[in-house]
């Protein structure tokens, strides 16, 4: 019985009564910055901490944390500088956070030092000390799944978020077994020991994934992938359907964790993957990606106080021929939003292409940019598009420093000044083999799109080319990018 008590037990995020001049909690002597305006002035990127996996390649080594040298008057400019293997076999290092950021400016007593890294298969949970030496980060703490499964029930855990309480808040996508039933929300002290639970008894999510707070709304809002024990093996359409994946937003009160709101996205929303309010803490919109329909959607508060949807975006599916189906989604995997809320970045990983948008009007979303970095319709590939006309069409096969593109773009992370975007291509390492296998032969690559920030548009930098199908123990798959102070989709403001 003490377990089962352990397991319902709901974590009370502690309120901290913060020194603040203007309500934004600006003292200047916490970690980040005191707007998202003041984060765009910041000093330019050095170094990207990219996650690199071995789990799901056939290769028996463990995964890494690289650091890659992305200051372009260094020598070192574009490599690997260093790599920092975990212990263990198996992990599936995914998505990171920080222990404090932004939402934490207000305390002085807070410090952006450790970089949480969960492993979305194994559930295990690391910590890296990332100020001692930026460019050899080291291994801090590990916390054992079976400690967080014996006190709260919860595993394959996926998106950290600092709080300006001092806890660690992380998504967790289902029980041990791989049930979606089983998924709710980790809370971690500001020492990494596990406290419980944070959403209150009964009020776990259908689906868990991705989830975004807006403090000044009293809301926090989560989506939905689908069940690990459905996508650990790989995508089946048949699973959608019998119900393995989600199409639903759920709104809770924050910090409360009462779910007060469950947002049927309908077909229009077929797993909603990222999402992101709008980084002005004062605004109540944002948008998640549906990954399977490939829209935008956009979500906002009503009069009433409620919260409704639209489709904001939506990409077209293109007709093939020699795949799965007889139309090929864009597939949205991740999208950000640029710190002064002016752009809206996304991928369409099967597609191939990066777009941007401009948000000034929420409503009504205007293409700007679009460039192309992979897909699955290069030319030398069996899958052809059908054009309108009924001609078939696949694109050029492109090069960067002599090295051809391949699999299609997924992470993304962009500069505080909103000028660079960078891409990695590795999704989930199931998913590649399925989709991409030649990145568990070739590993995958990170590249550089410049991007203009006042008539839009977007290009890839040709010097910029950083290869991880050279790496010393052999390929791996390049996931998710975190800079050390900060970045646009690591930190929230309150």
């Amino acid at each position: 019985m003490a377990t089962d008590v352990a397991v319902l037990k709901h974590g009370e995020v502690a309120e901290k009564v913060m020194n603040q001049s203007n309500g934004l909690g600006c003292c200047k002597s916490g970690p980040g910055y005191a707007t998202p305006l003041d984060a765009m002035s910041g000093p330019k990127e050095t170094l990207l901490y990219v996650t690199a996996l071995y789990s799901g390649t056939g290769k028996e080594k463990p995964d890494y944390l690289a650091t890659v040298d992305v200051d372009p008057n260094s020598p070192t400019y574009s490599e690997v500088i260093h790599r920092l293997p975990v212990p263990y076999l198996g992990d599936e290092l995914h998505h990171s956070g920080w222990n404090s950021c932004s939402s934490c400016h207000g305390d002085p007593s807070a410090d952006r030092r450790y970089l949480i890294l969960p492993s979305l298969v194994s559930g295990r949970i690391y910590v890296f000390d990332t100020k001692t030496n930026p460019r050899s980060p080291s291994m801090h703490k590990v916390v054992e799944p079976e400690d967080i499964i014996s006190k709260t029930g919860l595993a394959y855990p996926h998106t950290t978020h600092c709080l300006a309480s001092g806890d660690i808040m992380i998504s967790c996508l289902g029980d041990k077994d791989g049930n979606a039933s089983g998924n709710g929300f980790l809370l971690l002290d500001s020492e990494f020991n596990v406290k419980g639970r944070w959403e209150k008894p009964g009020h776990s999510p259908l689906f868990g994934y991705d989830y975004w707070y807006q403090p000044r709304h009293k809301t926090m809002i989560s989506t939905s992938w689908g069940a690990p024990a459905a996508f650990t093996k790989g995508f089946n359409l048949q699973d959608v359907s019998d119900g393995f994946y989600g199409r639903h937003l759920h709104v809770y009160s924050w910090p409360e964790g009462e779910l007060r709101q469950t947002l049927d996205l309908g077909q229009s929303g077929l797993i909603p993957l990222e999402i992101r309010f709008l980084h002005d803490p004062s605004k109540d919109t944002g948008f998640v990606g549906c990954a399977l329909s490939s829209n935008m959607v956009r979500f906002f508060k009503t009069d009433d106080g409620s919260w409704s949807h639209e489709v904001a975006i939506s990409v077209e599916p293109l007709k093939v021929q020699n795949w799965i189906l007889p139309e090929m989604p864009g597939l949205i995997t991740d999208f950000l939003i640029s710190l002064d809320d002016r752009f809206l970045y996304f991928v369409n990983w099967l597609h191939g292409d990066i777009r941007q948008y401009n948000i000034e009007d929420p409503k009504n979303p205007v293409l700007k940019g679009q460039v192309w970095v992979g897909g699955l319709l290069w030319k030398g590939s069996s899958i052809v598009a059908i054009a309108e006309d009924g001609n078939t069409w696949q694109s050029e096969v492109l090069e960067v420093q002599g090295n051809k593109l391949r699999g299609g773009p997924q992470m993304i992370q962009l500069s505080l000044d909103g000028k660079r975007l960078y891409v990695t291509n590795s999704l989930f390492s199931a998913w590649d083999k399925q989709f991409y296998p030649e990145l568990l032969q070739k590993g995958s690559h990170m590249l550089q799109i410049d991007v203009d920030t006042e008539h839009g548009g977007l290009k890839i930098n040709p010097n910029f080319f950083v290869d991880f199908g050279a790496e010393p123990d052999g390929p791996s798959l390049a996931h998710e990018m975190r800079y050390p102070g900060g970045d646009c989709t690591s930190d929230i403001w309150i």
